[in-house]
């Protein structure tokens, strides 16, 4: 079966950051793959770590549940972390679910 919205992970390396473009669905079963992919730059305190959601189409609460151990990761390391780009059907979920209010997001706009 071929699922139209499957989750991917891209990354670039920019000078000063680390980001990690989220594109397609992200439920249960790929939560492990995003942390995975996360990991390696967690602890990296001399970059930025940007989690750009602009591609990504439905998340669910273990998604939401790796999000926030993330920047509860780096919050701890008192190293950056932002999020960009969030879709509004994905901002709803983030306000609704108290996550908003822990998230740096980035200059760019959503639209």
């Amino acid at each position: 079966m071929n699922r139209e919205h499957q989750f991917q992970i891209e990354r670039q390396l920019l000078p000063d950051s680390h980001v990690l473009f989220l594109k397609g669905e992200l439920d249960l079963s790929k939560a492990a793959e995003l942390r995975a992919a996360a990991d390696p730059y967690v602890a990296e305190t001399d970059r930025k770590l940007v989690i750009n959601l602009k591609d990504l189409q439905y998340i669910d609460s273990t998604g939401i549940g790796v999000i926030l151990s993330l920047l509860k990761a780096r919050h701890v390391l008192k190293a950056p972390i932002d999020v960009e780009e969030i879709p509004p059907k994905i901002q709803r979920l983030f306000d609704m679910t108290g996550l908003s209010g822990f998230i740096q997001q980035t200059a760019k706009d959503a639209n």
